[in-house]
């Protein structure tokens, strides 16, 4: 572990959904410069944790501290766009909410970056233009803490390409990327730091795939 203060720390987190324990008592922390993966079976915790990071589900337990000042862009594996508007109307929309500099320059950056047609409603796009699209729309504002859900799981391999290069950029930039995946080629490739999850619990990667 970095001796770098990190841009988020997470303590103890619990996260119940009736009898059912998601996170069971993990702790996380992201620095500044890295690139975490998070992997694990399906239903280890992996989408629990980054939504309790993203702040969109809240801890049944625990404490979650950020640095000030810090931001969070998060793609969670189902977009959240608005299917009646069209890829250009969601990242002007996000950008206006987030009172980010002129939107329609914002909105043409993302698109020229992650390939994507402007004037297409959002339920007319394959997968992987709402898969490119989630992401854009997680960028919007340069997040401190950049937060991706298997963002490469529906992806083609020159589009994998690109959202890597964005992965580098956030880190070089001085922030933290924190991804879920079950591509352990991704892991190997791309993950600074590997963090294994296994029933709600951080195990050491090697017991993930027992």
């Amino acid at each position: 572990m970095s001796t770098v203060d990190p841009l988020v720390r997470a303590t103890g987190l619990v996260r119940r959904y009736g009898a059912r324990t998601a996170l069971a008592g993990v702790d996380f922390a992201a620095v500044p410069g890295e690139v975490v993966a998070l992997v694990g079976p399906n239903g280890a915790g992996k989408s629990t944790l980054l939504s309790i990071l993203a702040g969109a589900v809240e801890p049944s337990e625990g404490t979650l501290d950020w640095v000030e000042g810090a931001t969070v862009g998060w793609a969670p594996q189902r977009a959240g766009v608005y299917g009646r508007l069209t890829a250009r109307e969601n990242l002007e929309l996000f950008a206006r909410l987030g009172r980010e500099g002129a939107p329609g320059d914002v909105a043409g950056e993302l698109l020229d970056r992650f390939d994507l047609p402007s004037d297409v409603p959002a339920s007319a796009l394959s997968v992987g233009n709402r898969q490119r699209l989630n992401v854009a729309l997680a960028l919007i504002g340069a997040p401190h803490v950049l937060l991706l859900d298997e963002p490469t799981a529906s992806l083609d391999p020159s589009h994998r390409r690109r959202l890597w290069h964005v992965v580098a950029g956030v880190r070089d930039e001085g922030g933290a990327v924190v991804f879920s995946t079950q591509n352990l080629e991704e892991v190997e490739r791309h993950a600074d730091r590997v963090v294994a999850l296994k029933d709600g619990v951080e195990v050491g990667p090697d017991e993930v795939w027992e």
